[in-house]
């Protein structure tokens, strides 16, 4: 099979899955009103807040990855780092796969001058996002940047 028809091929079937997957409800249930509250408190920068809210939501859903993660967001900027750094690996154990703590734990650690343990969750994200994706966009160009100013 030629290079084009083959391509053809494969996009052909990829719009058929794009055109059938818009025809489904999404499975995924909207998030709890606790996390939209945490995720305003967030964006207004109360971080505070938003670690109380997230400290009560996870003690009570114990099994939600993005609470976590969030926690584990809230707390950072609160440089609560070794509370963050466990909100996160709860997030990870909770959903090994979970982009956004995989991003946020490697930003923490490269906060903390731990580049080996920041280039660990790049890669992670290099084989979680097939075809790259926004987290490891973002944390290959804070790794960069550290690496950078490290070697300087």
């Amino acid at each position: 099979m030629s290079r084009f028809k083959f391509l053809t091929s494969l996009f052909l079937i990829l719009c058929s899955q794009a055109t059938w997957a818009a025809d489904t409800t999404p499975s995924t249930p909207p998030p709890p009103s606790e996390l939209k509250q945490a995720r305003a408190l967030i964006e207004k920068k109360d971080w505070a807040g938003a670690a109380d809210v997230l400290g009560s939501f996870t003690r009570s859903n114990p099994s939600n990855a993005d609470g976590f993660n969030l926690l584990g967001y809230s707390l950072r900027h609160l440089k609560r780092y070794d509370d963050a750094l466990a909100a996160y690996k709860k997030a990870l154990t909770l959903d090994p796969k979970h982009r956004g703590a995989h991003e946020y734990i490697g930003e923490a650690y490269i906060e903390l001058g731990q580049l080996d343990k920041a280039k660990q969750h790049l890669d992670a994200l290099d084989k979680i996002c097939t075809f790259s994706c926004e987290e490891y966009r973002d944390l290959k160009k804070a790794y960069e940047m550290a690496s950078k100013a490290k070697n300087n």
